[in-house]
């Protein structure tokens, strides 16, 4: 079954794909996603390709709704894997920064070819990166959803993202960067055009957030220098990660940015990337219990200023 279903309660459509109980779960064998394996080359660079177990599909059929409260709709959209590169045993951190900065050039091109479809509104950008997050892959990928709605974490982003530039003119995400360079109190990492940094409101002990310094909407508005400076800022956020508690770092990347295909101009919107991870501590997780999944009340254990300075302190040499 592939369709999505209405909740009037929240206003929110939930996806339902049966067909993602099918995914391979670690395997211990074979990479599906190696060279050679399944449909994939037996050499590539890096690659992008349709997922076999999606949630939204290109051209998922048409459902037909028998009742006004329970509603469904069609699961149309697109759903695609993106492998970052041939190497099984890598990651983001391990990578040389130009296989990184082809890898953001692969965003941005497939973010501008996917919003092309009058029926995409938004194109979201992840990693899951560890099995403490769900991650069932280890080689080192993430995936794309375009989706033919706008979710509701999207819409809590524009409608604030909006009232606050309604209301002051300036958008809220170079406010934030202006003042988090007065202060200096929970930059993490900075280069000429990107910042790091644990955001003074974070809901995980130790999330970051990657802003450009430059007001762009989405991921192709950069230059090549952005991304390049982007790509290192990638690499520099991963391996302080991993430097933290000396360990492979789980935790879930995630790039937001402008809707596609709507009415209005959102030129507000500031693109940017959140990183979290459940960890708290060596073999500690912040387990999301009742209180955030409820409510999205969140509960963080951690000063944010103090995981700055934890994060911020971790050097990090690239020899590229």
């Amino acid at each position: 079954m592939l369709e999505r279903r209405y909740n009037p309660i929240t206003d929110e459509w939930v996806m339902i794909s049966s067909s993602r109980q099918k995914r391979p779960n670690l395997p211990k064998d074979s990479c599906p996603i190696c060279p050679g394996v399944l449909e994939l080359p037996e050499e590539y660079d890096l690659v992008s390709f349709e997922n076999r177990f999606p949630a939204l599909k290109r051209d998922a059929e048409s459902v037909e709704n028998n009742s006004e409260i329970l509603k469904k709709a069609s699961s149309q959209g697109i759903c695609e894997v993106v492998v970052y590169t041939k190497e099984h045993n890598s990651e983001l951190s391990k990578m040389p920064l130009t296989q990184i900065e082809k890898l953001t050039s692969m965003w941005a091109d497939r973010t501008l070819e996917l919003s092309k479809y009058e029926f995409i509104k938004y194109i979201y950008i992840f990693e899951n990166k560890g099995k403490e997050v769900g991650a069932t892959l280890p080689h080192p990928h993430g995936q794309l959803y375009a989706f033919p709605f706008l979710p509701p974490r999207i819409k809590v982003k524009i409608n604030a993202l909006k009232k606050w530039y309604s209301e002051r003119k300036t958008c809220s995400i170079c406010e934030i960067i202006n003042e988090e360079k007065k202060l200096n109190e929970r930059i993490i990492y900075e280069n000429e055009t990107m910042i790091a940094i644990v955001p003074f409101y974070a809901r995980y002990p130790y999330e970051v957030h990657l802003y450009p310094k430059r007001h762009i909407s989405s991921i192709y508005e950069m230059t090549g220098k952005e991304k390049k400076d982007f790509s290192k800022a990638l690499k520099i956020i991963t391996s302080k990660y991993n430097g933290l508690f000396n360990m492979p770092f789980p935790y879930m990347m995630m790039f937001f940015q402008k809707p596609f295909n709507l009415p209005e101009n959102m030129h507000y919107f500031h693109f940017h990337v959140e990183f979290i991870s459940p960890m708290r501590g060596p073999n500690l997780i912040k387990w999301i219990a009742s209180v955030e999944s409820g409510t999205w009340a969140f509960i963080n254990p951690i000063e944010p200023e103090k995981a700055a300075e934890q994060l911020r302190n971790i050097e990090v040499n690239i020899n590229d």
